[in-house]
């Protein structure tokens, strides 16, 4: 069965955790110790309605405060389908998490209440949602029961939906209106009986029927993360290299180079576990063994052709700051992309990006705390990045504090 990975995003008390638990709840894959808390904390708080929102709420401080804080993974499958869901915080101090949950997620379900339309955390997130290239975004107008299901409260948010996505360059992203109920069950695996106006599909019917559209680059890339050198009965100066294929395919007889010395050589095996393969693409676990004897080490990149471009050290990037103090053009930060690690300065600090206002450029003389801006980064050595765009498995890093080892920022090269 296919995986598709979810990432869930609103504002505080849009109903996340709920939405997600009545999910599952719907859709049998609550287990009887999970239920059975639903209806004792149910209880406890003297409620009519069931209340998910235990089922993903985790922390002590999350449950106490009704807000999530830290991302929740809830993993789960139906008949035809393997699922991770990703519960992101709310609260507009938490978008670093939101940034985490959403990286690795196929889709994006945006949260919306009836009863306040589109906030400042809507724009924020489906501007993430673009910043990461997701394939599918699927808003959710839900709290439908506490408008009484009125068919011109929805039609008006879609309108301001509509108009936000068109603020955008045209993408292959598909995009998906639902109005909902997640406390009631409207429209999320079962159609809603109080919503008649609504021929749509449920939330269930679209996250079962996403397909994905194949963006993914045939640019061969490879970390190399470890050389193995045997030497027993079996395997006489066994020298391999192994790593995980970022993005693109590798065969047996591919000619590849070597970054940065530019050396190539032949690939004569490809091994993953025991098993030996004739060929392997992105996402693969696997050793490398060359024809040629060359000086590879951890933190190199193999590749199938020669790219200038990849040697660049000063890129433009969108950067998302995550770390309480701000960032500096006086500071020595380490850049990591994979195993790929270089000593950088912030050089420019060229505009802020106003999620609300994503066209229009904001003067930038300081970046703070979940801000996203545009950058210009001066590279002590080359760590062979791609554009985003041409490739999300190579166009991504992150920024560390060389004096804390702290994450201070993921980035996105343009």
């Amino acid at each position: 069965m296919e995986l598709l990975k979810i990432n869930t995003a609103g504002s505080v008390d849009d109903g996340k955790s709920t939405l997600i638990g009545r999910f599952l709840y719907d859709s049998n894959a609550l287990t009887i110790e999970q239920e059975e808390l639903v209806r004792q904390k149910t209880k406890e708080k003297g409620l009519e309605d069931l209340d998910f929102s235990v089922v993903t709420d985790g922390l002590i401080a999350e449950r106490e405060q009704g807000i999530t804080i830290d991302v929740a993974h809830i993993y789960f499958s139906s008949d035809t389908r393997k699922f991770i869901i990703a519960d992101s915080p709310g609260h507009v101090e938490y978008t670093r998490n939101m940034v985490t949950g959403a990286s690795n997620s196929d889709v994006s379900i945006i949260l919306i209440d009836a009863r306040k339309g589109l906030l400042e955390q809507t724009h924020r997130h489906y501007f993430i949602s673009r910043l990461l290239r997701l394939e599918s975004v699927v808003f959710c107008v839900n709290k439908m029961d506490l408008v009484d299901y009125d068919q011109d409260v929805f039609l008006k948010i879609a309108t301001e939906i509509n108009r936000m996505v068109n603020e955008f360059d045209i993408t292959n992203q598909n995009i998906s209106i639902i109005p909902i109920s997640s406390l009631k069950g409207d429209n999320i695996v079962f159609e809603s009986s109080n919503m008649d106006w609504y021929k749509g599909n449920t939330l269930s019917t679209v996250l079962h029927a996403f397909q994905k559209n194949g963006q993914v680059s045939n640019d061969f890339r490879m970390d190399v993360q470890q050389v193995y050198h045997v030497q027993n009965s079996e395997f006489v100066d066994y020298r391999s290299y192994a790593g995980r294929i970022n993005s693109g395919k590798l065969k047996l007889g591919d000619k590849v180079f070597v970054l940065p010395s530019g050396k190539s050589s032949e690939v004569v095996e490809i091994r993953k576990y025991t098993s030996v393969l004739e060929e392997a693409s992105a996402g693969d676990s696997v050793q490398v063994r060359l024809k040629d004897d060359i000086d590879i080490s951890r933190g190199m990149l193999l590749v199938k052709e020669e790219n200038e471009a990849l040697f660049e050290k000063e890129i433009t990037a969108k950067i998302v700051w995550l770390n309480e103090s701000k960032a500096s053009t006086s500071v020595k930060y380490h850049i990591q992309a994979n195993s790929r690690t270089a000593i950088c300065k912030i050089q420019e600090m060229i505009h802020l990006i106003k999620p609300e206002a994503p066209q229009e450029k904001f003067p930038c003389e300081n970046i703070h705390l979940n801000d996203i801006a545009l950058v210009k980064l001066k590279i002590a050595n080359a760590i062979y990045l791609d554009k985003y765009a041409n490739n999300k498995a190579n166009g991504a890093f992150i920024i560390v504090d060389s004096q804390t080892n702290n994450t201070v920022a993921v980035g996105f090269v343009e």
